[in-house]
């Protein structure tokens, strides 16, 4: 349920970039999720009323596009998605590879009037 959490601290960003833009009304939130971030999208567009409600975020129209995670091997310089049942580097078999990219989770851009 750490969704609604979340979800309120869109809320935050688009309060605080009102104040300080003065625009009204919120249109379109687009928010980039990482595939690696245990984020599930599904609750965030259930809970993301809840948390606009009397906001310039109200019925706004929530956008979310997943960022693929990626690894990097320190063993052979291999950088790309892997295999989650095997977590391992798919060029040289090694198991230090690092993740690079899949955890984010952020607002790209708000559209206003």
């Amino acid at each position: 349920m750490h969704e609604l959490a979340l979800c309120e601290g869109i809320i935050d960003i688009v309060n605080s970039e009102a104040k300080d833009k003065g625009f009204k009304r919120v249109l379109e939130i687009e928010l980039k999720v990482g595939e690696y971030s245990g984020i599930v999208c599904q609750c965030i567009r259930e809970f993301f009323p809840v948390a606009a409600a009397g906001t310039p975020a109200e019925k706004a129209k929530l956008t979310m596009s997943v960022i693929p995670g990626s690894f990097k091997c320190p063993d052979c310089g291999y950088e790309g998605p892997v295999d989650r049942s095997k977590a391992s580097c798919p060029k040289c078999g090694g198991y230090g590879i690092k993740m690079v990219s899949g955890r984010e989770f952020f607002v790209e851009q708000l559209k206003v009037e």
